[in-house]
Order: structure tokens, then C-alpha cells, then sequence
């Protein structure tokens, strides 16, 4: 049994004594090498896959493991909002983002939202095994090398998590659910006739979804729209697919 488990992380792994993982990654050679990873220590144990964030929320809702590691970039849903959908299910799965991003903008977002690790997909194994046992354990763990990067020194973890506290009312959660998919689609450069398409609604309706998500956010040029989002940690999933629909020339 690993010594960095406290108490409470040894309750949680119950009579197994086994950390039970679930993989979220878009590239299933990146899924390979982590199960491939993982399970070389007898103590982890991967018990579902999944190739999108839609996918992954679905898998905790039937294996229950104890920690999600989701990817950043995934199509669907990214990793961000996909921690979002699982930590409202009330479940005890704690959710580890992977991502090839430094920006403190993420990193804040990660943790405000309730991830409890975030770790750089250069880190070595040996950090995640680390991370997996941290939360486990009931800590939160970021890695060293982002805070090297985005911020003076890993001394400023506590301030990280200050700033990442719930505080007051967040407009972006008076965002509908379209409301959120019509902004992930402006952040993938996708103009209102893609939208509309990936969607099965109308450019004005488009339009329509784009002006009410502005004037909740406070926001009033399509450029702050996009810088918003950056900030918010917010990022592109996979390039859209062409629309192969014709249209009627205007």
C-alpha cells in the first residue's frame, strides 16, 4: 500500500485496495501508453476507456471510479467541461486534467470548476503516479513544471488555489448549454453557417444564441468574446469537420 495515502485515501480504496481509473484521451495510442503505464503498479487499476468527453462522463456514471484522468483537447466535450458534468454528478471521482497547456488560464479554470490535479503531459510517469495517489488521498496536486511556467515558483500553489475558490456568482454559469456550445464553436474559428449546421438550427438563431451569451459575459465585440474564453481556459476541441451540405448562393 502506497505511504502517501492518508486515512481517508485508504477508506476510499476500500477492501480491493485498488485505485480504480477510468482514461479519457481523443488518441487512443495516448490511451494505450497510459493503461500500459498505469498498470504496471498492482495498484491501479483501469477499468474503462473513453474517446470523448460525452463518453467519459457516461463511463463514470457506470464503473464510479475513483479518479477520471481526462485530456484537455477532446472533441464533444473538452476537459474542462467534461469535469464539470462529473463533478455534478455528485459522484467521488476525482478528475485529473491532462494537457499539453501551461496557461495559468487553464490551470485556474481546472481547479475552480473542482478538478482536483492538473498535470503536463511532459511530466513523467512517476508525477502521475504521484498526482493519482495526492487526490486519492484527498489533496489536489499540479505539476511543478507548470507552475515553472506559468507563474514565479511552485511556492504560488496556495495562491492558485486562493484564486481558484468559488466565490461570487459566475456569469458563465447563466449560460445555457447552447449558449456554451455556440462560444466553444467561435473559439474553434466556426462561422454561424457551421454552427448552424452542427447544431440543425439557423444562422439568426445563431446569431440570436451569440448576442445573449455577449450580454450575460458583459461583452460587446466578438474579439473580447474570444480573448474571454482563452481566459476562462476555454479551448479549441478538434478541428471542425467541412459541412458537406450545400447551400443556396445569397
Amino acid at each position: 500500500m502506497c505511504a502517501s495515502l492518508n486515512e481517508k485515501g485508504l477508506k476510499a480504496l476500500g477492501e480491493s485496495g485498488m485505485v480504480t481509473i477510468v482514461l479519457a484521451d481523443d488518441h487512443a495510442i495516448v490511451r494505450q501508453g497510459l493503461r500500459t503505464l498505469l498498470e504496471s503498479d498492482p495498484q491501479f487499476e483501469i477499468v474503462g476507456e473513453a474517446a470523448d468527453g460525452r463518453e467519459a462522463v457516461e463511463l463514470v456514471k457506470r464503473r464510479k471510479p475513483m479518479v477520471l484522468i481526462a485530456d484537455l483537447m477532446m472533441p464533444g466535450l473538452n476537459g474542462l467541461e467534461t469535469t464539470r458534468k462529473v463533478l455534478r454528478l455528485k459522484s467521488k471521482t476525482r478528475v485529473i486534467v491532462l494537457s499539453m497547456y501551461r496557461n495559468e488560464a487553464y490551470v485556474l479554470e481546472a481547479l475552480r470548476i473542482g478538478a482536483a490535479g492538473y498535470i503536463a503531459k511532459e511530466s513523467g510517469g512517476a508525477e502521475l503516479f504521484q498526482a493519482i495517489r495526492e487526490v486519492v488521498a484527498g489533496r489536489r496536486y499540479l505539476s511543478p513544471i507548470i507552475s515553472e511556467a506559468s507563474i514565479d515558483s511552485y511556492s504560488a500553489m496556495g495562491t492558485i488555489l486562493k484564486k481558484a475558490q468559488p466565490g461570487s456568482p459566475d456569469p458563465y454559469d447563466t449560460l445555457t448549454a447552447r449558449e456554451r456550445k455556440v462560444l466553444q464553436f467561435v473559439v474553434e474559428g466556426a462561422t454561424n453557417r457551421d454552427m448552424g449546421a452542427r447544431l440543425k438550427i439557423g444562422s439568426r438563431a445563431v446569431e440570436i444564441h451569440r448576442a445573449a451569451l455577449m450580454r450575460k459575459l458583459g461583452l460587446d465585440t466578438p474579439r473580447k468574446l474570444i480573448r474571454y474564453a482563452l481566459q476562462r481556459g476555454i479551448v479549441p476541441g478538434r478541428e471542425p469537420k467541412p459541412i458537406r451540405k450545400k447551400y443556396n448562393k445569397e
